[in-house]
């Protein structure tokens, strides 16, 4: 009774001291409000001071016996008084919670809890003393209405209060059920349930799931995140900041001023900073779950230290069977709270993982907006895409599996003592088999990650080849190069397949638990015949090399995971910085200034001066450094020497136009705020009110990816009028009239450019090729190899008769310069037979061991020792070989499947027409190709491996279970059905989950991949805020996807290791019910299995719904399947198809082609007979149908009405890549692939050098391919960005010159050349292409005037067709166009 009323009493009241002044620091430091007085609270607080009251009155009693002469013993002063003080910080505690704003409190709840089970002790012994006659009324009945009144408050602490006064929860429509949830719903993640079961009812969508919490959205991370690297910026800044100032001042001798502070610093400090600032960040939260996991590890390795004595309860016949209750209660309590905080632990894990993914995802975002153009060379969109998708998912698993790296070794270490207490020194043995194996499982780890990082590489040259394919997919198309490309990513994915068989052939070890166990127990009893090996030895035994060989696998995993996440990590987040920009006094100033795209690669000697609003060009030839130097003028080279300063706001329009996947209005308004007066003027002065009433719904029309569905022209004029609606200080413009007609090219510059334009007054830069605007210019700058050769007026650079009136000369002088289906169902069939095995060799081992563990003992011995550990031997040796052939079966089974889909997915897609493209945003389909390809590869055989292996494992526990107690499976079968209950309610839910994240996070991919392309103009902008506003919107709305999927998977595992620890529960309760009939052998091998059980219930689900999620991957891979095809590549081959064309004459028949079928036509009525190799040119305003015309010939669209017929053969009658074949197009954007020069020149491999260098000769390329390092080996970067535009254009004429094929098309194919040059393409292509059929589509009217008949289209429709004497004679609208040139 004095243990009962002292040590059992105190143990709440010390509890609560203990976490008395740690609370009351943390709720004072972290306040949310304070709660109005409810009436829950209200009743708390007079229970509170009830019990109070209750605790003092005993103290008050035992003071009045003494005043009647009776002398209590001290107990009775001393306990009533310490609980009476303990209550009262417990009353104030709950009045100072509701001063904070907590809802529900885990201190008090616990602390209530504990003074319960403390009063049920002292109640119960009350109760024994009445029935044995002692009579102590007054301390009867306090403890009874103690008991209850403790009853009614631990209830009472179960519920949640209101929420707090003026918190941002009562104003959230949808708020996250965790803030308002009580303790205990939070700890067993009940506080999900509602959305489970609105999932289960019917389909969830994005507004059923509830709003971001605040810390964890990008807000919130990121920005924390910029303070603490700003922390550890301003330690570095000094010294540098010293030196740069010391250097400008020592080239120029003037002080600038900062105007951006960069966030991503140079090279030269690798990974630390990063890591030290998540450190500061996330390391708090991170050793909370670290202490959640160490607390879990004491349960852990409380559970074999229960299970040793319940089994020596069941070897002693005659124990009572309350001490064999006691244990089981206490094993299934232990387990429970095992799981509690080992949840917990993996909550604090994944949220942690979320938010560190957002922080990631942030900065490498940002990272992009800052890139140097060194930096752009190595990296490509699906390389970053991959970043954020891959690698920062394997950082996120990193954080659950980085403990290991420090407690698998105190696991390890904790199983050996335990393991020495119960069989002395044998227990070396399983220290001297786990050493040998140690080295190598750290070897095959070691070479896991080898093959892993091989495989990652494979994965990112896929990812680049196949964006590359992606974004340029309609040149690959025009040039029928689908097989010759896939044939290469299909290579690669051989490469990276190869490399998946290697990771997959190199699993762990699976002999480590069987060969330990064995060694352990051979040695233990053949040793000394002495060793009794009974039931409470082999299965504790067993229990704690569970432990072990979860430790042992453990390890090495986590220490190779987290150097390779770490080095691949950091490495692409810390590279290279973007410079800085700075303000100037003049409009535009370079003194001296060396810029440089990369090392190796620059521009030197530039020397400018832009007055404000003066209208400044840029002239030279093709290559010469134009567009490097508005580059410069960005901000976008690194200056290496010198001056560089522009005053004011930016706005830049670059020769490769970048569109947004947005409206019209969107891309032109580019965030500002709405005008509507000014955007018509803009829209004038643009020349886009016609092709604004063209389009379906006008300004509102949304614009395809890249601009997929307008034409280069009025791709042009939306960059332009983005950039005119800026009302910027500073123009730069990168040759905008190149894509346009002269026509509107006229127009433009008079209404937009000019001296009487809308930027009259504003610093303008224009790079042109037009030398016809040049007298009304304010200044010329002419560029010769990457210097300013001379710099003044028209009339003054005229009067010096230098470089620029030579210039000018070669214009005005053209003429001289012309010159297994079986396969499948017998794999599935072998898996599972060898599954079968392998379970059934476990099960024979366990039953074996278990008959080893009840041979009687006869004279301290055990007979037929040999025979058992020989027996025991075997069966471990033949489960291992089952296990490892079933395991191997099932993934090289995924490695088979897995390149059936890519392939599936790869031609499906390539087949896709080009409609498909232009209503696809590419984000979905690098998705397809990244996320869930990876998911097909990795995650699907793992978990169907992962499956299988526990249902196998669950029937054998429910057979063991069921045999050695029948009784318990009348407890077994309702617990399955709540299983099976609770497996449905998740996998619904689950599953529509994964949906809904997997829908919110191709818009970040497709965001990522359009800012990847145009972070040159955002910069020029300055529109980086709207933009990284725009990717944590698209971040945040991805998290409050990804954030219930989270909390499901712990709501499932809470909820199924209960009904497992349920299991356990009910098997030791009927193994003491029937003691008298069974052995130790079996309780031991049932109670053992039955422990097991609550890993694999929770693994077996959770494997079961990531196949089920992941699935979803394999039905978005199969479902383009089903989306339309364009017509066959193919169609047979036979000498005549051959030998076609082989004039090249081209007829069309009332030929029509619509963009879409509810569209209207973009060209009707087309009837017109091209004779074989005559040269016809193709004229009109831009949008008239010109390219239109091109794409109907390749049969890019196909035709609505009418027919093409080539030779006399309808071109619908041949297979595309037949007709493509026949037919060289030179497109009229230039695009260049990620590749060497050669390969660009020639993909299929068709030609020698030889002849390559002839071709190049002839474009007039070949000396500066002789410049280069590595010539024809040359890397070309993504989409050619190391090559001018005029370059990559003479590269695609140099492909269309090899190529020789019957019939050429040229679309505007010189539009961004200078003008000599495009008379050298021209005349080229006189001698080159005589004996072809050409067709060219032309802005420059002189290009086409000597041309044999020119095609002028209006509207879609035939205008005029004759020659161009004729037409020029006829005044129409060809000699309107030629008048506008200047050529008559």
């Amino acid at each position: 009774q004095c243990f009962q009323n002292t040590v059992i009493a105190w143990i709440p009241c010390a509890y609560l001291w203990i976490c008395f002044p740690f609370y009351y620091l943390f709720l004072e430091h972290h306040s949310r409000g304070y709660i109005r007085m409810s009436h829950l609270f209200k009743t708390k607080m007079v229970l509170g001071f009830i019990l109070i009251l209750l605790c003092f009155s005993n103290l008050f009693y035992a003071l009045w016996e003494i005043n009647q002469g009776t002398l209590p013993a001290p107990v009775f002063f001393i306990s009533p008084a310490v609980l009476g003080i303990t209550m009262i910080p417990a009353v104030f505690l709950t009045q100072f919670e509701r001063l904070k704003g907590v809802q529900s409190s885990g201190i008090l709840l616990i602390y209530w809890l504990l003074s319960f089970l403390a009063a049920t002790v002292t109640v119960s012994s009350k109760i024994q003393q009445v029935l044995e006659g002692v009579k102590d009324p007054f301390r009867h009945v306090t403890s009874y209405i103690y008991f209850i009144l403790l009853l009614v408050e631990v209830i009472l602490f179960f519920f949640t209060d209101w929420p707090p006064f003026f918190s941002k929860t009562v104003n959230d429509s949808n708020p996250c059920p965790e803030l308002g949830a009580s303790f205990v719903s939070k700890i067993t993640f009940w506080w999900f349930s509602g959305l489970v079961w609105k999932g289960y009812q019917q389909p969830l969508q994005a507004d059923d799931l509830w709003s971001l919490m605040k810390e964890n959205s990008s807000e919130e991370i990121v920005s924390q995140f910029e303070r603490e690297w700003k922390k550890y910026c301003n330690r570095a800044k000094n010294t540098e900041s010293i030196k740069y100032k010391m250097d400008q001042q020592s080239g120029a001798g003037l002080v600038e001023t900062e105007e951006t502070q960069v966030l991503l610093q140079p090279e030269q400090r690798q990974s630390q900073p990063l890591l030290k600032a998540f450190w500061n960040m996330f390391g708090t939260y991170f050793l909370l779950g670290t202490l959640s996991l160490v607390i879990c590890d004491v349960f852990l390795f409380s559970i074999p230290k229960i299970l040793s004595l319940f089994l020596e309860f069941i070897t002693d016949r005659e124990a009572p069977n309350w001490k064999g209750y006691f244990y089981a209660t206490l094993l299934f309590i232990l387990a429970c709270l095992q799981t509690l905080f080992e949840q917990r632990y993996m909550y604090v894990c994944l949220v942690l993982g979320m938010r560190l993914k957002t922080a990631v995802t942030g900065l490498v975002y940002r990272k992009i907006l800052v890139m140097s153009n060194a930096a752009r060379r190595g990296a490509t969109v699906g390389e970053i895409v991959n970043l954020v998708c891959v690698d920062v998912q394997r950082l996120m698993d990193l954080i659950i599996y980085f403990n290991g790296t420090w407690l698998a070794p105190i696991r390890i270490i904790i199983c050996f003592v335990f393991l020495w207490q119960l069989l002395g020194p044998s227990a070396l043995t399983a220290i001297g088999v786990f050493l040998i194996l140690l080295p190598l499982n750290f070897v095959i780890t070691k070479k896991r990650s080898h093959f892993q990082e091989e495989q990652m590489n494979h994965k990112d040259n896929r990812a680049r080849l196949t964006n590359a394919i992606l974004s340029d997919i309609k040149v690959i198309k025009l040039y029928g190069w689908e097989k010759a490309f896939m044939e290469k990513v299909l290579g690669i994915r051989k490469q990276e397949l190869q490399a998946l068989k290697k990771l997959t052939g190199q699993f762990c070890f699976p002999f480590a638990p069987l060969q330990i166990a064995f060694a352990m127990f051979a040695v233990y009893t053949l040793v000394d015949e002495q060793h009794i090996l009974d039931a409470q030895k082999a299965f504790v035994s067993l229990t704690l090399i569970n432990i072990l060989n979860t430790a042992h696998s453990f390890l090495p995993y986590s220490i190779n995971a987290a150097i390779q996440v770490s080095c691949r990590l950091c490495s692409r987040l810390l590279d290279h910085y973007f410079p800085l920009h700075i303000a100037a006094q003049n409009g535009i100033t370079v003194r001296n200034g060396t810029f440089s795209w990369y090392a190796g690669l620059s521009f030197c000697r530039i020397n400018l001066t832009v007055p404000q609003g003066c209208l400044l060009v840029v002239i030279g030839q093709v290559g010469v450094g134009k567009s490097s130097l508005l580059s410069a003028l960005l901000g976008e080279l690194q200056k290496l020497d010198g001056y560089a300063a522009v005053k004011g706001t930016v706005a830049y329009v670059p020769q490769q136009d970048w569109i947004q996947n947005a409206s019209v209005e969107e891309n032109i308004i580019f965030g500002d705020q709405m005008d509507e007066s000014w955007y018509n003027r803009v829209i004038d002065a643009c020349a886009l009110q016609p092709d604004l009433e063209s389009f379906p719904a006008g300004s509102k029309s949304e614009i395809g990816e890249k601009g997929i569905n307008i034409s280069g022209g009025q791709k042009q004029r939306v960059s332009l009028a983005r950039a005119v609606y800026k009302k910027a200080a500073v123009y730069l413009l990168d040759d905008p009239l190149s894509a346009v007609d002269a026509q509107v090219g006229q127009h433009i510059f008079e209404h937009v450019i000019g001296p009487n334009g809308l930027l009259k007054d504003r610093t303008r830069v224009l790079v042109t090729h037009a030398i016809n605007i040049l007298p009304q210019v304010d200044n010329i700058v002419l560029m010769v190899d990457g210097e300013i050769s001379e710099t003044g007026s028209y009339q003054e650079l005229l009067q010096r008769n230098g470089a620029f009136a030579d210039f000018l000369h070669s214009y005005n002088n053209p003429e001289e310069k012309e010159g297994c289906d079986l396969q499948g169902p017998l794999i599935c069939l072998y898996i599972v037979l060898l599954f079968a095995c392998q379970q059934a060799a476990s099960f024979c081992r366990g039953y074996w061991l278990s008959m080893w563990a009840d041979d009687p003992v006869n004279n301290r011995t055990q007979q037929h020792t040999e025979l058992r550990v020989g027996v025991f031997g075997v069966l471990g040796v033949l489960q291992a070989i089952g296990k490892f052939g079933s395991t191997a079966a099932v993934l090289l089974g995924g490695v088979i499947a897995s390149h059936k889909l890519f392939q599936q997915l790869l031609e499906n897609v390539a087949r896709s027409p080009m409609l498909f493209f232009e209503q696809t945003p590419i984000g979905n389909l690098l998705n397809r190709f990244s996320k869930e390809t990876d998911a097909i590869d990795s995650i699907i055989p793992d978990k169907l491996k992962s499956l299988l292996g526990f249902l196998f494992s669950l029937l054998e526990i429910y057979i063991v279970v069921i045999v050695a107690t029948p009784i318990a499976a009348v407890a077994i079968l309702p617990l399955t059905v709540l299983y099976a209950v609770f497996q449905n309610f998740y996998i619904a839910t689950s599953c529509q989950l994964r949906r809904l994240e997997a829908a919110s996070r191709s818009p970040i991919y497709s965001h990522i991949s359009e800012t990847f392309q145009g972070s040159s103009v955002i910069r020029a902008y300055k529109e980086q805020p709207r933009f990284i506003l725009q990717n944590d919107s698209r971040v945040d709305e991805n998290q409050r996807t990804c954030f219930p999927g989270v909390v499901a998977d712990r709501w499932l595992a809470t909820n199924l290791e209960f009904l497992g620890n349920g299991i356990v529960l009910f098997a030791a309760l009927f193994a003491v019910l029937s003691k008298t009939h069974l052995s130790p052998g079996i309780v031991g091998f049932s109670i053992s299995c039955a422990l097991q059980i609550t890993g694999i219930l929770n693994w077996m689900v959770r494997s079961w719904t990531e196949i089920e999620n992941n699935i979803v991957s394999v039905e978005r891979v199969r479902e383009y399947s089903k989306t339309p095809k364009e017509a066959p590549w193919t169609l047979g081959s036979n000498s005549a198809s051959q030998a076609w064309p082989t004039e090249g004459a081209i007829e069309f028949r009332n030929y029509g082609v619509q963009y879409r079928p509810n569209l209207e036509f973009a060209l009707k009525n087309i009837n017109i007979k091209i004779n074989g190799q005559e040269k016809i040119g193709i004229a009109g305003r831009t949008g008239a149908g010109k390219s239109t015309l091109a794409m109907g010939l390749l049969r890019l669209m196909e035709a609505a009405e009418g027919e093409i017929l080539i030779d006399g053969v309808n071109i619908a009658q041949r297979g595309l890549q037949d007709l493509r074949a026949k037919i060289t197009i030179i497109p009229q954007d230039p695009v260049l692939f990620a590749a060497s020069l050669r390969m660009n020149l020639d993909p299929l491999n068709q030609y020698s050098d030889e002849a390559i260098w002839t071709v190049l000769e002839l474009i007039q390329l070949k000396n500066f391919v002789l410049d280069l390092p590595d010539q024809l080996n040359h890397e070309c970067s993504e989409r050619g960005e190391n090559l001018s535009v005029g370059q990559k254009q003479l590269v695609c004429l140099a492909r269309a010159l090899l190529r020789k094929a019957q019939i050429l098309v040229l679309d505007e194919a010189t539009a961004a050349v200078d003008l000599e040059t495009d008379l050298q393409i021209q005349s080229t292509i006189r001698t080159q292409f005589k004996e072809w059929t050409v067709l060219t589509i032309a802005h420059r009217i002189n290009t086409i005037l000597d041309y044999d008949r020119i095609l002028v289209l209006e509207n879609g429709q035939v205008a005029e067709f004759d020659s161009p004497e004729k037409l020029i004679a006829q005044k129409g609208l060809f000699y309107r166009l030629v008048e506008e040139s200047g050529c008559i």
